[in-house]
Parts: structure tokens; sequence; C-alpha cells
């Protein structure tokens, strides 16, 4: 018996605490308002990004549309480009220093064709040092971390449309970096 009332007390505790420091969990992102029902989706290539920002849309309860269709706004992800590169390398050296980039450049027009937002560059990129002997190490490590960059860059567009969706008007271009 105390040892349920104990259970009790905690979580009731927790929710208490939880509830006093002013969390709160992330609703959908409040998106511009030509794309409030649905939008078109051109994203340059294949890959895992398409899918992750048309799944981030649609839990903002936007239709995500695969063809062009009148009377829909379009957003259009021309450039989606990862790429990777060795930072040090050295004949001494068998820990080599690695850089995983990831490179998304987007517009929104509206069902007119009006521009919306205009292109928008973003640029993510992680560091990771590794043995360079270990070559499979090397593959796995560079998808765990585009993995990783696909949905940061998700979540960078997301914002930057609950952004232009905020202040209104036309977005002004902007280049976004960081390096994690």
């Amino acid at each position: 018996m105390t040892k349920r009332w104990l259970q009790t007390a905690l979580c009731v505790v927790g929710f208490v605490s939880l509830a006093g420091c002013g969390f709160h969990l992330r609703g959908s992102a409040a998106l511009p308002e030509v794309m409030q029902h649905q939008v078109y989706l051109q994203v340059s290539g294949g890959g895992e990004f398409p899918r992750s920002l048309a799944a981030a849309l649609r839990a903002s309860r936007v239709n995500v549309l695969d063809t062009s269709t009148a009377g829909v706004a379009t957003l259009a992800v021309p450039t989606a480009a990862f790429s990777s590169r060795m930072l040090t390398s050295g004949a001494v050296q068998r820990v080599g220093e690695y850089v995983v980039g990831f490179d998304v450049q987007f517009t929104l027009t509206d069902a007119t064709g009006k521009t919306v937002i205009p292109m928008q560059s973003l640029s993510l990129s992680h560091e990771f040092a590794i043995d360079q002997t270990q070559f499979s190490a090397i593959t796995s490590e560079t998808e765990a971390i585009q993995r990783s960059l696909v949905r940061e860059m998700t979540d960078a567009v997301m914002r930057r449309l609950e952004a232009q969706a905020r202040t209104g008007g036309v977005a002004t271009p902007a280049a976004a970096s960081s390096a994690g």
C-alpha cells in the first residue's frame, strides 16, 4: 500500500513540476497562408529529405501534392545536396577529421506564380574524427550524420516557413549556416 502511494505521489510531483516549469510540447508549425491547405512539393533529386519534408508538412495539416495543380502554391527545392571532405590527413596520422555538409535552397510561390519566399539558402554540417583504416566505419558514420542532417534541415526549412508566416509579406533572402 505504501509503495503504491509513493509511486502515485512521485507521479503527481513530477507532473506538477513539469507543468510549473513552463514546458509544453511544440505544436505544428504555422505555415504561410498560401500553403495552409495544400502545396506542391518539388524537390530536386530523391533520398530521405523529400520524404522528411513532406512528412513535416503533413504533420502541420498540409496536403502535399506530387504533381503541380492549378491554384496550388509550390514549394520548390532545386538544391538538396550532401558533400563530404577530409579536413586533416597526413602520412603519419591514422585519425582523420571529416566534415559532412548538407546544402538546401528553396523558394515558395503562390498559386499565381508570385514569389512569397524568395530563394533561401541553408547549410548545415557536422565534423567527425575517425581512424582512416576503418573504411566501413567512415561509411556508416557518414550515413548516420546524413540522416541527422536531414532531420535538422527539415526543421530548419519548417522554421523558415513559420517565420515567414509570423511576419507576413515577402521574406528577404537570407543564408543560414551552422556547424555541429
